[in-house]
């Protein structure tokens, strides 16, 4: 099969990404022939050179998924960023035009908006946030789109509230700052989304409440982590980490291809699929 368009998730590391099983799930279930999508290692020195190397015009590369450390390091290095992505800093998809331009767009957060919507969550009245970094953002952002009250976002450092605040004067949304020694008042929140890494956010699960609202854990593996299992075993409403990776992958798909909409339950089953493997 002769390959006429190619795709790929670049980061440091990248090899726990599903995003490749995701692609290509996508590309059989539209009958995409023709169509690879592939995984690079790539750190923020060695991004500009890659991306020089790219045979970008005419047949060639559509796109690219980029992850950690990368979110941010490539703005510069694009033509175009959308208004979403430039607001959060933070760029996961990189679409190669026609005329050889890199525009970056951030599919996070409208993904985290339709994770929600298709769980049913489509207004709260107040939301929290455990963590300050690019993907607290990413979901500040998508928050801004969902909650009609205020954002408390917990946080670490000092640095992080003050970023996390002119984020919040940026997108328009109301958010306010707490330490995260306050981290368990998040719970009582209608909507809590933890973006933190694995283990840091597991001494809160012993703070579920009786009755918890939505929790929405960015982590997928390994799952489900001790406070998405406290969150479920009092009967509230868990999304993970694979609803996030799924949708914001399909807008991707339908990014690099052109085709819509993209095969969100193909997509699903892979990961599904590959997370039970692992």
């Amino acid at each position: 099969m002769t390959v006429r368009h190619r795709a790929a998730v670049l980061g440091s590391p990248v090899a726990h990404s599903l995003s490749p099983v995701l692609h290509t799930a996508a590309y059989a279930a539209l009958g995409l022939d023709g169509w690879s999508y592939g995984r690079h290692e790539v750190d923020e020195a060695a991004l500009p050179g890659f991306l020089a190397a790219l045979d970008v015009p005419g047949e060639g590369w559509a796109g690219l998924s980029l992850t950690m450390p990368l979110k941010r390091a490539v703005i510069p290095l694009l033509d175009e960023v959308g208004p979403a992505a430039l607001a959060v800093e933070a760029v996961n998809t990189v679409v190669f035009t026609a005329d050889g331009c890199r525009t970056g767009d951030n599919t996070d957060i409208p993904g985290l908006v339709a994770a929600l919507a298709e769980r049913g969550v489509e207004k709260v009245e107040a939301a929290a946030v455990l963590g300050g970094g690019a993907t607290a953002s990413s979901a500040v952002a998508a928050l801004a789109r969902v909650c009609t009250g205020e954002v408390t976002a917990y946080v670490r450092s000092p640095e992080r509230a003050a970023e996390m605040r002119a984020l919040g004067e940026r997108l328009g949304v109301a958010v306010r700052t707490a330490p995260w020694e306050r981290a368990a008042d998040a719970l009582a929140s209608p909507l809590t989304v933890s973006t933190t890494p694995a283990g840091a956010a597991d001494a809160l699960a012993a703070a579920v409440p009786d009755r918890p609202g939505v929790l929405f854990d960015v982590l997928y593996h390994p799952w489900p982590t001790p406070l998405a299992a406290a969150c479920a075993a009092r009967g509230g409403t868990v999304l993970g980490g694979l609803d996030l990776l799924v949708h914001q992958a399909v807008l991707q798909c339908e990014l690099f291809t052109g085709v819509r909409p993209g095969p969100l339950a193909a997509m699903r089953a892979a990961g599904e699929a590959a997370l039970a493997a692992r």
